[in-house]
């Protein structure tokens, strides 16, 4: 193989690329490496961790064509590092590459093209829409998702259509994450589970594209394309929970509130949590009080009223500091209204004439 191409551009795809490339299957050393792929003066990038895949395309001038395996964090660094220049000349044979730049010279030891896996593809019809309207889906809701694989549709994060919406949802059973994309075109997506990590692996990769995104489902797998970047992951095959039972429909008791003024008092509060991340909050309408209380036997106490509208009944409940913390940048309206109903049910937060987010909390035990 022998080519020759910008640096930036191959920059640009590696790194992406590096975020699916992994050292972690010692049976299975190739899994750390691109495949490379040189024809008709395109570069094919290939990496996979058998979880999730990607593939992309760079131009470049082609004078043979060839595939080659590199391992991917040398080739990452070594090309991130080099000094300026523009162009980089590739040569693979023999077991290694060698890249030549105006100041540099550099050989890197190849593996086997054959041993590397292949990556699916999807065949059904694509649903477009626009890149940033799904990764500001996965965005909004993915951290809702628990770690933990022992029940893997909480490691998920589940998409589904409904009316004229692209929902999507995360829960870890303490706290539930919802966020609603309007679509231009009508179509039923069916139901979706991703798991959490290629979600945030997908939202890393896709972030700050431009144009559409064609999405392509199968039973097993989902598949994005993108200008000369496609994805593709496998899908959980598992049932998520029927969350909406559990979203009340009326409340007790509300405040609204600055979301800056929020996540102020929130930092603030963190100074002072305990190990288990404890918050305190006290609203007392008919006194136009609404407190954060943290308190730390070991470091002290903190108190912080914030200026807020409220309405309804007295109540006096405790949550966990970070998963309240956790929802704020996923709000977008200047105020947000804090509902809740009594000690032993949910708060659903809400930017205020914000319908497409939705954010529900459980109380934690005293």
């Amino acid at each position: 193989m022998k080519f020759e191409c910008i640096k930036d551009k191959l920059l640009d795809a590696i790194t992406k690329a590096g975020k699916i490339a992994t050292n972690r299957n010692p049976g299975l050393p190739v899994l750390s490496c691109f495949l490379l792929e040189n024809k008709n003066n395109r570069l094919i990038i290939k990496a996979t961790n058998l979880d999730i895949g990607i593939r992309l395309e760079v131009p470049v001038k082609t004078e043979t064509p060839g595939v080659v395996a590199v391992p991917g964090e040398v080739l990452i660094n070594l090309i991130g590092n080099l000094p300026e220049t523009k162009n980089i000349k590739f040569e693979g044979s023999n077991g290694e590459v060698k890249l030549t730049t105006n100041k540099n010279f550099a050989t890197i030891k190849t593996k086997d093209p054959n041993d590397f896996p292949s990556i699916p593809e999807t065949k059904s019809e694509p649903f477009n829409m626009p890149a940033s309207d799904f990764v500001n889906g996965l965005k909004a809701v993915w951290y809702s998702s628990t770690q933990s694989s022992i029940k893997p549709e909480l490691s998920s994060v589940f998409i589904y259509s409904d009316s004229e919406d692209l929902v999507f949802a995360a829960t870890d059973s303490f706290r539930l994450a919802e966020k609603r994309i309007k679509l231009k075109q009508s179509k039923d997506f069916g139901n979706v589970l991703l798991p959490y990590k290629n979600a945030l692996e997908i939202t890393r990769i896709l972030d700050g594209e431009g144009g559409d995104v064609s999405v392509f489902i199968d039973k097993n797998q989902i598949s994005l394309s993108s200008g000369g970047t496609y994805i593709t992951s496998r899908l959980v095959d598992s049932t998520f929970p029927d969350y909406k039972q559990i979203i009340p429909k009326e409340f007790e008791t509300e405040a609204v509130v600055l979301r800056q003024d929020l996540a102020s008092s929130l930092k603030l509060a963190n100074v002072m949590s305990d190990k288990f991340n404890q918050i305190n909050l006290v609203i007392y309408p008919v006194k136009k009080v609404f407190e954060m209380k943290t308190k730390n036997t070991e470091l002290g106490e903190n108190i912080y009223s914030i200026d807020a509208a409220l309405s309804g009944k007295d109540i006096d409940i405790s949550f966990n500091l970070k998963y309240v913390s956790d929802c704020l940048n996923s709000l977008t309206a200047d105020s947000v209204s804090v509902s809740l109903n009594d000690v032993s049910k949910p708060m659903v937060i809400r930017g205020v004439g914000d319908k497409s987010f939705l954010y529900l909390v459980m109380p934690m035990n005293r």
